[in-house]
């Protein structure tokens, strides 16, 4: 992993999903350009930083469920973003210490910070991967995933929070259905996604004028168009709902849904 070469990559002038979710969670790797970007879809959807917040709780609470529940051991996290508390090695492997996992990300400062991501328990193994979806190909056939997964085990295909910056010209369907199609049964795929089921027409026109002008390629999708990644697949209860309602904690409320416009799901893959 050369640190050095990814900051040279790092281009400040355009925004990027991974830095501008880090702003939105109050993180500082993050420059004036992912900012205004951020700003701007905040500017028509004002909850969007507890939609991040929740969005994180969710990835956790799954995270506990597979280790802790399905027995899942490997965990391949595409779009892994900038380190924060609770990251998925963490949580796991405080449950199991064996587990494996391998983070994906494209964006550069990312990659400057990995070394947060590698910080494995000794009987487990991370490793970091700077490679982009629409290649999932080459996620694949990486060394350092084939020399940190067995994929002829279970692995938990997270793609949380990702999903949504690609829009229908990218294929983005064909795309995760190529991962998993590389995975053995008793795999999972964990997914969240923005949507538009809560939004009123106006709302609905105002949001993607604002996610148009932050400069960051989005789509929102309704319930069908969520549920059908997951086509052919077995979905863990409770089915596809708002990321709050997915095992929520019993001890703390939950957000009003709409003010989330985040859907969740997991399922089996047999």
């Amino acid at each position: 992993m050369n640190s050095e070469s990814a900051a040279e990559r790092i281009d400040t002038s355009k925004p990027h999903p991974a830095r501008r979710y880090d702003y939105w969670l109050g993180g500082k790797d993050n420059f004036p350009a992912d900012r205004e970007s951020a700003d701007a879809v905040a500017e028509a959807f004002p909850t969007v930083r507890l939609a991040a917040v929740e969005n994180r709780n969710f990835l956790r609470r799954v995270t506990r469920y597979l280790a802790a529940e399905a027995g899942i051991r490997q965990f391949l996290d595409i779009g892994a973003g900038l380190p924060t508390a609770g990251n998925v090695h963490e949580i796991a492997q405080g449950i199991a210490p064996e587990s494996r996992i391998v983070y994906i990300d494209n964006d550069p400062i990312v990659l400057v910070h990995a070394r947060t991501l590698l910080n494995s328990a000794p009987e487990g193994r991370t490793a970091y991967i700077d490679a982009d979806l629409r290649d999932p190909d080459r996620i694949l056939d990486h060394p350092d995933l084939r020399a940190t997964l067995d994929l002829n085990q279970p692995v938990a295909l997270m793609l949380v929070a990702i999903m949504h910056f690609f829009t229908d010209d990218t294929k983005p369907y064909e795309l995760v259905r190529t991962l998993c199609e590389a995975l053995p049964p008793g795999s999972h795929l964990v997914m969240s996604h923005a949507t538009n089921d809560y939004l009123e027409d106006e709302d609905r026109a105002r949001t993607t004028e604002a996610n148009q002008r932050s400069g960051v390629p989005f789509q929102l999708r309704s319930s069908a168009e969520f549920t059908k990644f997951f086509s052919g697949f077995e979905l863990v209860a409770p089915g596809i709902t708002s990321v709050t309602d997915w095992r929520p904690d019993e001890y703390r409320p939950q957000p009003r849904a709409e003010a989330i416009s985040m859907l969740g799901g997991v399922a089996h893959i047999r």
